[in-house]
């Protein structure tokens, strides 16, 4: 029988899952993006979120409505040969092909490299980088505790940065949007430039490999039909 979840344990679910989307990209190319459409920004968000929050919705829903066990059991309904290839490029292109090492990266130049020298940042990266690819593999190994390490504590806390950040921008703006010249693509498509900025952010690819982990952990705290599982991550 199905034990029923409580609002806690969605919001949990939720909360992890965000902190599993939300990565390197999605800190860099919101903010590169209203740099550059300036008046624009409003039309060019809403092709943005269609690829970088709609997509990633419909693939993580696509995982638990199709019963599948993964990325390889759904492509395989096509082919085994056609399963292989797809679950092989998107993880390596969510790997170490693009996001993995953009994840790192964006980490370091954000956190770390203001203060180091300048004659010391290329050891400075490889360092930081053994440490923070040690702790992913840490918590990699452990898929059963990702639900108390990122959604109960890691993401809470970014979110409280995230937030400060957020509204700091808003309190101390560094200029206005419509002072903001319109740059590029912006100023004819800005609808589809944001729909391709989106997609940059990999949360689409990203969610077909992350939509089992949402099932195993729905699993994890007490559902096991086919049927909840698939209700449970369209909550």
């Amino acid at each position: 029988m199905d034990k029923k979840l409580s609002a806690s344990s969605y919001i949990a679910v939720g909360s992890m899952l965000f902190g599993l989307f939300f990565g390197a990209g999605n800190l860099i190319f919101p903010v590169h993006m209203g740099q550059e459409a300036g008046s624009a920004v409003w039309t060019a968000t809403a092709g943005f979120l269609i690829t970088a929050i709609g997509l990633p919705f419909l693939g993580v829903v696509a995982i638990g409505v199709s019963k599948s066990d993964g990325l390889f059991d759904l492509a395989g309904r096509v082919h085994p040969v056609f399963a292989y290839g797809m679950t092989i490029l998107l993880y390596l292109t969510i790997g170490p092909f693009f996001a993995l090492p953009r994840t790192a990266t964006v980490s370091y130049e954000i956190g770390v490299d203001p203060f180091i020298p300048d004659d010391y940042k290329i050891a400075g990266l490889a360092c930081f980088s053994l440490l923070f690819f040690a702790a992913a593999l840490f918590f990699a190994l452990r898929p059963s505790k990702i639900l108390t390490w990122v959604g109960k504590i890691l993401n809470p806390l970014f979110l409280v940065f995230l937030a400060i950040l957020i509204v700091t921008s808003f309190v101390r703006p560094m200029g206005s949007v419509n002072a903001a010249q319109v740059q590029d693509a912006y100023g004819s498509v800005p609808f589809f430039k944001g729909f391709t900025e989106g997609y940059n952010t990999m949360d689409a690819l990203a969610s077909l490999a992350f939509g089992i982990i949402v099932v195993r952990t729905l699993r994890g705290l007490g559902v096991n039909s086919p049927r909840s599982i698939a209700a449970g991550t369209l909550k």
